[in-house]
């Protein structure tokens, strides 16, 4: 029987999405792109299929700003779950379509009111809501939690003394001052250099600043640097509380970009257009660019049953990916994958109501197919 998926939002990571569940979904789906854009829906749908020997549907909605339209609800009304990846403010809407129509629900934002919105909205709902399931939040923190499982099963201590989470969405070259480059949104990298950072001290959860806790690592014989920044711990912070001494999530960077970033910052007002100026800052002076890299890095340290430190950890170097000549940047696809690999997981049933990142089954999800082929490159 033929599963229809309808993607809110055909952006970058949502053509993404799209073209991996039509080039690798191993069972019968129809696609419905939605978006605001006539144009961006005409350039994703020929993104998605042109060169591909696929047959799998792809339709197109126009969606209202606000509201719905006879053909936006006739789409809800045919599909099976929904991908949200809209702008993050609109996720408790995309969500309530979810409950009106009886979809499945995975999204990828990590605003606290809106998942907190959602998780209320959805607390009784007959199907499943995945939330924050892209790269950070997301990816991460399975990973995380796949790598407390092997430390428990391993050394026998479900206390532990830290869990780290680290990303990078990265350029393959960076140049002085600023040292970076931009592969994502400008606005949400801003925002999360000056959102506080969720994290787990002395065993509680609390909050510190951005940038306050920079650490020096070498992953893969490479030199980078990490600090605190906002919404890439997702749920964990609650799951590990009094298990944990410490947790938190850091962005990789090259070394020198955050000493060039608090210089930027000592000039702004502190105010809360801080984020808006930091990112007109940047953008005046740090290009964006197509050519980037995901590195990911997760590690679990603490003692064993008789007292002997030990550390668990585990890396991942991403490229760009080509399918049927179409490029998508490293981004691109392990923020998509995640998600695909989410309704996959929805889509068989197994899943009701809210699922958070730390009640994922680790197994499952990793070794998924989207999951495996985006950061193991099982092609």
């Amino acid at each position: 029987m033929t599963k229809t998926i309808f993607i809110a939002g055909s952006g970058g990571i949502g053509e993404a999405a799209a073209l991996l569940l039509r080039e690798w979904c191993e069972f019968e789906t129809a696609i419905i792109l939605g978006d605001i854009s006539e144009d961006n829906l005409a350039k994703a749908k020929a993104f998605v299929t042109e060169g591909s020997s696929k047959t799998t549907p792809v339709e197109t909605v126009l969606m209202p700003r606000e509201g719905t339209s006879d053909d936006l609800k006739a789409a809800f009304e045919r599909s099976d779950v929904l991908l949200d990846c809209s702008p993050g403010g609109q996720a408790p809407r995309m969500a309530r379509f979810a409950v009106e129509f009886g979809m499945h629900y995975a999204n990828l934002t990590e605003y606290v009111a809106e998942t907190d919105a959602i998780i209320e909205l959805a607390k009784d709902a007959e199907t499943g809501f995945i939330l924050q399931t892209g790269l950070a939040p997301g990816f991460i923190n399975v990973l995380a939690m796949q790598l407390y499982g092997e430390f428990v099963e391993k050394y026998r201590n479900e206390n532990v003394e830290r869990i780290a989470m680290k990303v990078g969405a990265l350029t393959a070259h960076a140049h002085a001052p600023h040292f970076y480059g931009f592969t994502w949104s400008p606005i949400g990298v801003a925002t999360e250099y000056v959102k506080n950072s969720r994290v787990i001290r002395s065993h509680k959860i609390t909050e510190r600043p951005a940038l306050s806790a920079r650490e020096t690592i070498i992953i893969g014989a490479r030199t980078y640097e990490a600090d605190l920044t906002s919404g890439g711990a997702a749920d964990l912070p609650d799951f590990f509380e009094g298990k944990a001494r410490e947790l938190d999530y850091k962005t990789l960077r090259y070394p020198g970009h955050y000493e060039w970033v608090e210089s930027v910052e000592k000039k702004l007002p502190k105010d809360e257009d801080l984020p808006a100026n930091l990112e007109k800052v940047m953008l005046e002076q740090i290009p964006s660019v197509e050519d980037d890299l995901v590195l990911v890095h997760a590690s679990v340290d603490g003692f064993d049953h008789r007292g002997r430190r030990r550390m668990i950890e585990k890396a991942y170097y991403v490229e760009p990916l080509e399918i049927n000549g179409k490029s998508l940047r490293a981004i691109q696809t392990t923020t998509a994958a995640p998600l695909c690999q989410s309704a996959m997981m929805l889509l068989s049933g197994k899943y009701k109501g809210v699922v958070l990142q730390s009640q994922l089954e680790p197994q499952e999800f990793l070794g998924g197919n989207f999951v495996s082929r985006v950061y193991e490159n099982k092609q």
